[in-house]
Protein backbone atom coordinates (compact mmCIF):
# COMPACT_ATOMS: atom_id res chain seq x y z
CA UNK A 1 0.00 0.00 0.00
CA UNK A 2 1.88 3.02 -1.33
CA UNK A 3 -1.06 5.82 -0.27
CA UNK A 4 -1.87 7.57 2.89
CA UNK A 5 -5.01 10.12 4.08
CA UNK A 6 -4.18 11.70 7.28
CA UNK A 7 -6.88 14.25 8.72
CA UNK A 8 -6.46 18.18 9.25
CA UNK A 9 -8.92 20.79 10.43
CA UNK A 10 -10.23 19.08 13.51
CA UNK A 11 -8.61 18.87 17.26
CA UNK A 12 -5.32 20.76 17.21
CA UNK A 13 -3.19 18.52 18.95
CA UNK A 14 -4.27 15.47 16.49
CA UNK A 15 -3.43 17.74 13.23
CA UNK A 16 -0.71 17.83 14.73
CA UNK A 17 0.20 14.52 15.52
CA UNK A 18 -0.75 13.71 11.60
CA UNK A 19 1.65 16.41 10.20
CA UNK A 20 4.23 14.55 11.83
CA UNK A 21 3.43 11.37 10.92
CA UNK A 22 2.50 12.62 7.44
CA UNK A 23 6.13 14.36 6.92
CA UNK A 24 7.63 10.52 7.88
CA UNK A 25 5.68 8.96 4.75
CA UNK A 26 6.22 11.46 2.55
CA UNK A 27 10.25 11.45 3.34
CA UNK A 28 9.98 7.36 2.98
CA UNK A 29 8.57 8.07 -0.41
CA UNK A 30 5.00 7.83 0.08
CA UNK A 31 1.74 9.54 -1.71
CA UNK A 32 -0.16 11.89 1.50
CA UNK A 33 -3.49 13.20 1.15
CA UNK A 34 -4.68 15.96 4.10
CA UNK A 35 -7.85 15.69 4.34
CA UNK A 36 -9.17 19.37 5.60
CA UNK A 37 -12.46 19.00 7.66
CA UNK A 38 -12.24 22.65 7.24
CA UNK A 39 -12.73 22.49 3.63
CA UNK A 40 -14.70 18.96 3.44
CA UNK A 41 -16.44 19.44 0.16
CA UNK A 42 -13.41 20.26 -1.57
CA UNK A 43 -11.11 17.51 0.38
CA UNK A 44 -13.91 14.77 -0.71
CA UNK A 45 -13.54 15.19 -3.94
CA UNK A 46 -9.91 15.17 -3.73
CA UNK A 47 -10.24 12.18 -1.41
CA UNK A 48 -12.35 10.51 -4.37
CA UNK A 49 -9.51 10.39 -6.79
CA UNK A 50 -6.51 10.05 -4.40
CA UNK A 51 -7.99 6.49 -2.90
CA UNK A 52 -6.85 3.08 -4.58
CA UNK A 53 -8.85 0.60 -3.92
CA UNK A 54 -6.51 -2.08 -1.83
CA UNK A 55 -3.68 0.60 -1.81
CA UNK A 56 -4.66 3.61 0.50
CA UNK A 57 -4.44 3.57 3.99
CA UNK A 58 -6.31 6.02 6.72
CA UNK A 59 -3.94 6.69 9.44
CA UNK A 60 -6.27 8.27 12.30
CA UNK A 61 -6.82 9.66 15.83
CA UNK A 62 -9.83 8.73 18.16
CA UNK A 63 -11.94 7.75 15.24
CA UNK A 64 -11.74 10.64 13.63
CA UNK A 65 -13.25 10.10 10.29
CA UNK A 66 -14.58 6.97 11.33
CA UNK A 67 -16.97 7.78 13.90
CA UNK A 68 -19.91 8.36 11.44
CA UNK A 69 -19.40 11.16 9.58
CA UNK A 70 -22.05 12.23 6.98
CA UNK A 71 -19.50 12.54 4.99
CA UNK A 72 -18.13 9.35 4.77
CA UNK A 73 -21.21 7.44 4.66
CA UNK A 74 -22.55 5.32 1.59
CA UNK A 75 -26.13 3.71 0.82
CA UNK A 76 -27.07 0.81 2.99
CA UNK A 77 -25.03 2.14 6.25
CA UNK A 78 -22.03 1.76 4.23
CA UNK A 79 -18.74 4.15 4.74
CA UNK A 80 -16.29 5.28 1.96
CA UNK A 81 -13.83 3.28 3.53
CA UNK A 82 -14.92 -0.02 3.20
CA UNK A 83 -16.18 0.49 0.04
CA UNK A 84 -12.78 1.55 -1.38
CA UNK A 85 -10.97 -1.15 0.89
CA UNK A 86 -8.82 1.56 2.83
CA UNK A 87 -6.85 -0.21 5.83
CA UNK A 88 -7.75 1.96 9.08
CA UNK A 89 -5.10 2.64 11.64
CA UNK A 90 -6.77 4.63 14.59
CA UNK A 91 -4.80 5.37 17.24
CA UNK A 92 -6.43 6.04 20.25
CA UNK A 93 -5.04 8.39 22.87
CA UNK A 94 -7.51 7.82 25.57
CA UNK A 95 -9.30 4.90 27.36
CA UNK A 96 -11.48 2.62 24.98
CA UNK A 97 -14.61 3.27 27.62
CA UNK A 98 -15.03 6.80 25.98
CA UNK A 99 -15.79 5.27 23.00
CA UNK A 100 -17.54 2.53 23.39
CA UNK A 101 -20.44 3.41 20.59
CA UNK A 102 -17.77 3.51 17.56
CA UNK A 103 -15.83 0.68 18.75
CA UNK A 104 -19.29 -1.36 17.52
CA UNK A 105 -19.08 -0.07 14.00
CA UNK A 106 -15.71 0.06 12.98
CA UNK A 107 -14.73 -0.66 9.66
CA UNK A 108 -13.90 -4.13 8.04
CA UNK A 109 -10.18 -3.51 7.76
CA UNK A 110 -9.39 -2.14 10.80
CA UNK A 111 -6.26 -2.29 13.52
CA UNK A 112 -6.60 -0.01 16.40
CA UNK A 113 -3.19 1.50 18.26
CA UNK A 114 -3.49 1.85 22.51
CA UNK A 115 -0.88 4.24 23.85
CA UNK A 116 -1.62 1.93 27.13
CA UNK A 117 -1.06 -1.56 27.49
CA UNK A 118 -3.95 -1.73 30.04
CA UNK A 119 -6.11 0.16 27.53
CA UNK A 120 -5.28 -2.84 24.92
CA UNK A 121 -6.38 -5.64 27.53
CA UNK A 122 -9.44 -4.00 27.48
CA UNK A 123 -10.29 -3.48 24.44
CA UNK A 124 -9.07 -6.94 23.50
CA UNK A 125 -11.59 -8.19 26.73
CA UNK A 126 -14.51 -6.07 25.94
CA UNK A 127 -14.53 -5.48 22.07
CA UNK A 128 -13.64 -8.84 20.45
CA UNK A 129 -15.03 -7.24 16.92
CA UNK A 130 -11.67 -5.52 17.17
CA UNK A 131 -9.33 -8.41 15.87
CA UNK A 132 -5.93 -6.47 15.24
CA UNK A 133 -4.72 -3.62 17.51
CA UNK A 134 -1.41 -3.21 18.82
CA UNK A 135 0.46 -1.03 22.08
CA UNK A 136 2.32 2.10 20.78
CA UNK A 137 2.68 5.30 22.94
CA UNK A 138 2.94 8.84 21.23
CA UNK A 139 5.83 10.45 20.46
CA UNK A 140 7.69 13.62 21.00
CA UNK A 141 9.09 17.02 18.50
CA UNK A 142 11.94 18.54 18.64
CA UNK A 143 12.13 22.12 17.90
CA UNK A 144 15.67 22.10 17.52
CA UNK A 145 17.36 23.44 21.07
CA UNK A 146 20.41 25.09 20.99
CA UNK A 147 23.23 22.80 23.14
CA UNK A 148 23.91 25.43 25.35
CA UNK A 149 20.46 26.23 26.23
CA UNK A 150 19.90 24.84 29.39
CA UNK A 151 21.95 26.94 30.75
CA UNK A 152 20.18 30.04 29.71
CA UNK A 153 16.54 28.98 30.04
CA UNK A 154 14.63 31.43 32.27
CA UNK A 155 10.99 30.02 32.76
CA UNK A 156 11.91 27.65 35.89
CA UNK A 157 9.04 25.09 36.11
CA UNK A 158 6.39 24.47 32.99
CA UNK A 159 3.24 22.79 33.03
CA UNK A 160 1.27 22.51 29.54
CA UNK A 161 -2.31 21.16 29.95
CA UNK A 162 -5.58 22.47 30.85
CA UNK A 163 -7.72 22.41 33.88
CA UNK A 164 -10.80 21.34 35.11
CA UNK A 165 -12.28 22.11 38.62
CA UNK A 166 -12.89 18.57 39.82
CA UNK A 167 -16.30 19.40 41.27
CA UNK A 168 -17.91 19.97 38.04
CA UNK A 169 -18.30 16.38 37.67
CA UNK A 170 -20.18 16.58 40.67
CA UNK A 171 -23.46 16.80 39.04
CA UNK A 172 -23.02 13.05 37.68
CA UNK A 173 -22.57 11.34 40.78
CA UNK A 174 -25.76 12.41 42.15
CA UNK A 175 -28.16 12.47 38.71
CA UNK A 176 -29.47 9.39 39.70
CA UNK A 177 -29.74 9.87 43.24
CA UNK A 178 -27.86 10.37 46.56
CA UNK A 179 -27.17 6.61 46.80
CA UNK A 180 -26.06 6.37 43.49
CA UNK A 181 -23.44 9.28 44.57
CA UNK A 182 -22.11 7.62 47.14
CA UNK A 183 -21.48 4.54 45.11
CA UNK A 184 -19.48 7.05 42.88
CA UNK A 185 -17.52 8.58 45.70
CA UNK A 186 -16.33 5.55 46.99
CA UNK A 187 -14.98 4.86 43.25
CA UNK A 188 -13.34 8.05 43.59
CA UNK A 189 -11.75 7.54 47.48
CA UNK A 190 -10.74 4.24 46.23
CA UNK A 191 -8.43 5.73 42.92
CA UNK A 192 -7.06 8.51 45.16
CA UNK A 193 -5.85 6.33 48.07
CA UNK A 194 -4.91 3.78 45.53
CA UNK A 195 -3.52 5.42 42.55
CA UNK A 196 -1.16 2.84 41.38
CA UNK A 197 -4.92 1.04 40.44
CA UNK A 198 -6.36 1.28 36.65
CA UNK A 199 -9.62 2.76 36.11
CA UNK A 200 -11.21 0.14 35.37
CA UNK A 201 -9.93 -2.32 37.52
CA UNK A 202 -11.80 -0.33 40.33
CA UNK A 203 -15.04 0.28 38.26
CA UNK A 204 -15.41 -3.53 37.71
CA UNK A 205 -14.38 -4.48 41.68
CA UNK A 206 -17.29 -1.67 42.61
CA UNK A 207 -19.96 -2.75 40.10
CA UNK A 208 -19.66 -6.44 40.74
CA UNK A 209 -19.61 -6.35 44.83
CA UNK A 210 -22.84 -3.66 44.05
CA UNK A 211 -24.56 -6.27 41.74
CA UNK A 212 -22.81 -8.97 41.43
CA UNK A 213 -20.91 -10.80 38.42
CA UNK A 214 -21.95 -9.50 34.86
CA UNK A 215 -21.01 -10.76 31.51
CA UNK A 216 -18.63 -8.39 29.53
CA UNK A 217 -21.06 -6.82 27.45
CA UNK A 218 -22.97 -5.30 30.52
CA UNK A 219 -20.16 -4.23 32.43
CA UNK A 220 -18.56 -2.74 29.72
CA UNK A 221 -21.75 -0.55 29.29
CA UNK A 222 -21.83 0.51 33.07
CA UNK A 223 -18.02 1.57 32.57
CA UNK A 224 -18.36 3.77 29.43
CA UNK A 225 -21.62 5.36 31.56
CA UNK A 226 -19.09 6.66 34.13
CA UNK A 227 -16.02 8.03 32.36
CA UNK A 228 -16.73 11.14 34.63
CA UNK A 229 -14.84 9.16 37.36
CA UNK A 230 -12.19 9.22 35.15
CA UNK A 231 -12.12 12.80 34.91
CA UNK A 232 -12.84 13.47 38.27
CA UNK A 233 -9.85 11.71 39.31
CA UNK A 234 -7.72 13.10 36.57
CA UNK A 235 -7.93 16.68 37.23
CA UNK A 236 -8.36 16.19 41.39
CA UNK A 237 -4.21 15.19 40.68
CA UNK A 238 -4.03 17.92 38.12
CA UNK A 239 -4.84 20.35 40.51
CA UNK A 240 -2.83 18.36 43.41
CA UNK A 241 0.55 18.06 42.26
CA UNK A 242 0.45 22.04 40.45
CA UNK A 243 -0.90 23.46 43.69
CA UNK A 244 1.65 21.84 46.06
CA UNK A 245 4.41 23.38 44.27
CA UNK A 246 2.91 26.88 44.13
CA UNK A 247 1.76 26.90 47.59
CA UNK A 248 5.16 25.96 48.57
CA UNK A 249 6.62 29.45 47.62
CA UNK A 250 7.70 27.70 44.08
CA UNK A 251 5.98 29.95 40.80
CA UNK A 252 5.07 27.28 37.91
CA UNK A 253 4.41 28.37 34.19
CA UNK A 254 1.12 26.93 32.73
CA UNK A 255 0.38 26.75 29.17
CA UNK A 256 -3.25 26.07 28.82
CA UNK A 257 -6.80 27.29 30.46
CA UNK A 258 -8.92 26.67 33.23
CA UNK A 259 -6.45 27.67 36.18
CA UNK A 260 -7.61 30.65 36.82
CA UNK A 261 -10.22 28.05 38.96
CA UNK A 262 -7.49 26.02 41.14
CA UNK A 263 -7.93 27.38 44.94
CA UNK A 264 -4.85 27.65 45.92
CA UNK A 265 -3.22 29.64 48.87
CA UNK A 266 -0.15 31.43 46.69
CA UNK A 267 -2.39 32.23 42.98
CA UNK A 268 0.21 34.96 42.74
CA UNK A 269 2.69 31.88 41.91
CA UNK A 270 0.55 30.20 39.26
CA UNK A 271 1.79 32.12 35.88
CA UNK A 272 -0.84 31.65 33.24
CA UNK A 273 -0.28 32.18 30.27
CA UNK A 274 -3.54 30.67 28.73
CA UNK A 275 -4.51 28.07 26.19
CA UNK A 276 -1.74 27.81 23.24
CA UNK A 277 -1.72 25.81 20.35
CA UNK A 278 0.72 22.64 20.47
CA UNK A 279 4.27 24.33 18.80
CA UNK A 280 3.89 27.00 21.61
CA UNK A 281 3.63 24.47 24.18
CA UNK A 282 6.59 23.25 22.73
CA UNK A 283 8.43 26.53 22.76
CA UNK A 284 7.48 27.09 26.29
CA UNK A 285 9.22 23.55 26.90
CA UNK A 286 12.03 24.93 25.48
CA UNK A 287 12.79 27.95 27.31
CA UNK A 288 12.13 26.13 30.48
CA UNK A 289 14.32 24.17 33.07
CA UNK A 290 12.00 21.78 34.44
CA UNK A 291 8.93 19.93 32.51
CA UNK A 292 6.01 18.37 34.99
CA UNK A 293 3.92 15.76 33.68
CA UNK A 294 0.63 14.44 35.31
CA UNK A 295 -0.57 11.53 33.66
CA UNK A 296 -4.06 10.73 32.67
CA UNK A 297 -4.26 7.91 34.26
CA UNK A 298 -2.07 5.55 32.01
CA UNK A 299 -0.89 3.35 34.30
CA UNK A 300 1.69 1.38 31.87
CA UNK A 301 1.32 4.21 29.32
CA UNK A 302 2.76 7.14 28.45
CA UNK A 303 1.96 11.17 27.98
CA UNK A 304 3.22 12.85 24.53
CA UNK A 305 4.57 15.61 27.41
CA UNK A 306 7.58 13.55 28.65
CA UNK A 307 8.53 12.97 25.22
CA UNK A 308 8.16 16.86 24.16
CA UNK A 309 10.11 17.56 27.46
CA UNK A 310 12.82 15.40 26.86
CA UNK A 311 13.66 16.62 23.08
CA UNK A 312 13.67 19.97 24.10
CA UNK A 313 16.13 19.97 27.01
CA UNK A 314 13.84 20.22 29.73
CA UNK A 315 14.26 17.92 32.62
CA UNK A 316 10.87 15.72 32.81
CA UNK A 317 9.35 15.16 36.30
CA UNK A 318 6.74 12.80 36.02
CA UNK A 319 4.74 10.39 38.19
CA UNK A 320 4.83 6.99 36.74
CA UNK A 321 3.65 3.64 35.17
CA UNK A 322 4.40 0.39 34.39
CA UNK A 323 5.66 1.17 31.23
CA UNK A 324 7.85 4.07 32.36
CA UNK A 325 9.64 2.24 35.12
CA UNK A 326 10.64 -0.50 32.32
CA UNK A 327 11.61 1.67 29.52
CA UNK A 328 13.91 4.39 31.27
CA UNK A 329 16.91 4.13 32.75
CA UNK A 330 17.67 5.96 36.37
CA UNK A 331 18.05 9.39 35.65
CA UNK A 332 16.61 10.03 32.15
CA UNK A 333 14.06 11.32 33.72
CA UNK A 334 12.66 11.75 37.05
CA UNK A 335 9.61 10.30 39.09
CA UNK A 336 7.36 11.34 41.74
CA UNK A 337 4.51 9.41 43.85
CA UNK A 338 0.93 10.36 43.40
CA UNK A 339 0.52 8.99 46.76
CA UNK A 340 3.74 11.62 48.05
CA UNK A 341 2.67 14.48 46.07
CA UNK A 342 4.07 17.23 49.21
CA UNK A 343 7.49 15.82 48.16
CA UNK A 344 7.46 17.19 44.65
CA UNK A 345 8.38 20.51 45.92
CA UNK A 346 11.59 18.81 47.67
CA UNK A 347 12.30 17.29 44.50
CA UNK A 348 12.14 20.56 41.96
CA UNK A 349 14.10 22.56 44.86
CA UNK A 350 16.62 19.95 44.21
CA UNK A 351 17.28 20.43 40.53
CA UNK A 352 16.67 23.60 40.45
CA UNK A 353 19.35 24.29 42.55
CA UNK A 354 21.88 21.37 41.50
CA UNK A 355 22.29 22.31 37.63
CA UNK A 356 25.26 19.54 37.28
CA UNK A 357 22.34 17.40 38.50
CA UNK A 358 19.61 18.40 36.24
CA UNK A 359 22.16 18.80 33.30
CA UNK A 360 22.90 15.00 33.76
CA UNK A 361 19.46 14.42 33.64
CA UNK A 362 18.90 16.47 30.87
CA UNK A 363 21.58 14.88 28.63
CA UNK A 364 20.26 11.55 29.28
CA UNK A 365 16.55 11.90 28.40
CA UNK A 366 17.71 13.85 25.24
CA UNK A 367 19.53 11.17 24.10
CA UNK A 368 17.30 8.01 25.21
CA UNK A 369 14.08 10.17 23.33
CA UNK A 370 16.33 11.05 20.35
CA UNK A 371 16.75 7.64 19.63
CA UNK A 372 13.62 6.00 20.77
CA UNK A 373 10.46 8.18 20.82
CA UNK A 374 10.63 10.67 17.77
CA UNK A 375 7.63 10.65 15.27
CA UNK A 376 10.04 8.84 12.83
CA UNK A 377 10.59 6.03 15.52
CA UNK A 378 6.62 5.92 15.36
CA UNK A 379 6.54 6.45 11.81
CA UNK A 380 8.47 3.22 10.92
CA UNK A 381 6.33 1.03 13.60
CA UNK A 382 3.29 2.07 11.87
CA UNK A 383 4.38 1.27 8.52
CA UNK A 384 5.67 -2.03 9.91
CA UNK A 385 1.82 -2.35 10.92
CA UNK A 386 1.09 -1.35 7.73
CA UNK A 387 3.11 -4.04 5.46
CA UNK A 388 2.02 -6.54 8.34
CA UNK A 389 -1.26 -6.21 9.71
CA UNK A 390 -2.25 -4.61 6.38
CA UNK A 391 -2.33 -7.72 4.10
CA UNK A 392 -4.01 -10.14 7.30
CA UNK A 393 -6.83 -7.70 7.87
Amino acid sequence: MERIVLFTGGIETQEFFSKRIGEFFQKEGYEVFFFDFLRERESFLSLMWFCEKGNTVLITFNFQGIAGEECFQTENDGNFWDDREVFCINLVVDHPFYYHDYLLKIPKRYHQISIDRFHKKYLERFYPNVKSSSFLVLAGTELGVRENEVEERRKGIIFTGNYTIPQTFDKYFTCNGEEYGEFYRGMVEELIARPERTMEEVMEEYICEEIGQLGDDILRVCMKNMIFIDLYVRFYFRGEVVKALVDSGLQVHILGKGWELLKCEHPENLLREGQVDSAACLRGISKAKISLNVMPWFKDGAHDRIFNSMLNKAMCLSDDSIYLREEMKEGEMIFYSLKEIERVPEIVRRYLKDENARREVVDKGYQKAKREHTWECRGREILRIIKEEGKRV
